[in-house]
């Protein structure tokens, strides 16, 4: 547990990296890390100890949650006619794959999504991811369990052309 300013800009970026993994659109994701931010430089008890890094990432959760049923309040909008907006062809091996991992990703579920970034990408622990998603360790397990077993069987199909839409 540290002080928030220590280390700081380790914080911002992973914060960002995940934000832009998540909406998938750098101008929202920094939005979201600059709420983020705001708010645990408001609402934290600074003579309190924290993890902050798990702290902040249990705040950028709530903070898209937030705008998720603010956006699903003002208007839907289906992502299905948008899909082919979001991808380009590849040109280079490492480059598809990178793409394929990407696509796999958005037809994990939410939860499945979370979880497979916050202990994959990011390196918290079950513990801690399960701190940020305000759930306990065990679901954080099965969660993650099953994302992979549904990434390892949508990139099979997106490997053998298939779309991956019976992978869920």
């Amino acid at each position: 547990m540290t002080d928030l300013a220590d280390g700081l800009d380790d914080h911002i970026r992973s914060l960002t990296l995940y934000a832009r993994v998540l909406v998938a659109n750098p101008a929202d994701a920094d939005d979201l890390v600059q709420e983020s931010l705001r708010r645990a430089l408001t609402y934290s008890d600074r003579d309190r100890a924290y993890n902050w890094r798990a702290y902040l990432f249990r705040i950028l959760h709530n903070v898209r949650a937030d705008h998720l049923a603010k956006k699903a309040r003002d208007r839907e909008i289906p992502i299905d006619d948008y899909v082919g907006q979001l991808s380009y062809p590849a040109s280079q091996h490492g480059f598809i794959e990178f793409k394929d991992v990407a696509r796999a990703l958005v037809l994990l579920s939410s939860e499945q999504r979370e979880v497979l970034l916050l202990v994959g990408l990011e390196g918290l622990s079950y513990a801690e991811a399960a701190e940020t998603l305000g759930v306990p360790v065990g679901t954080v397990m099965s969660r993650l369990n099953r994302a992979r077993q549904s990434l390892k069987h949508i990139l099979s199909d997106l490997s053998d052309g298939q779309p991956g839409r019976n992978s869920r």
